[in-house]
């Protein structure tokens, strides 16, 4: 995924209602929402509706489906994973510390937790030697 791609995503998600929209697409799954759900969701009136669903859409996050009269949106998972991965890419890659409990959502380890507990290992494992 190319920087200007990811750009497009994350400015699409700067903005409170298309944000509360896409975390709304997410928790819906695959099969989505209607747009008159997304609608009452959100508070947000048709035409503004209209405006929140092309932006989130031209980005790539999300992808609108017709069935009859009704259509439906639901995230686009492969690209918010193509985003997240090319946030955490080079994760730790600087520190040289393993970086799985800092970049794994979810976890409550946090990156100064896993520094110390690498510095701790590295001090525990130097020989002393006695000062004359």
């Amino acid at each position: 995924m190319e920087s200007k791609q990811v750009v497009t995503a994350l400015s699409a998600l700067a903005q409170e209602t298309r944000l509360a929209i896409f975390r709304l697409l997410v928790q819906a799954g695959p099969t989505g929402l209607s747009v008159g759900e997304i609608g009452e969701a959100v508070k947000a009136a048709p035409a503004t509706l209209s405006f929140h669903l092309k932006e989130l859409t031209y980005a790539g996050l999300i992808e609108p489906r017709q069935a009859g009269r009704y259509i439906y949106y639901a995230a686009n998972f492969p690209r918010m994973n193509e985003v997240l991965g090319f946030l955490t890419e080079n994760c730790c890659a600087r520190d040289g510390v393993t970086c799985d409990p800092v970049c794994t959502p979810g976890t409550a380890t946090s990156r100064a937790q896993v520094r110390g507990k690498a510095e701790a290992a590295s001090r525990s494992t130097k020989r002393r030697v006695p000062v004359r």
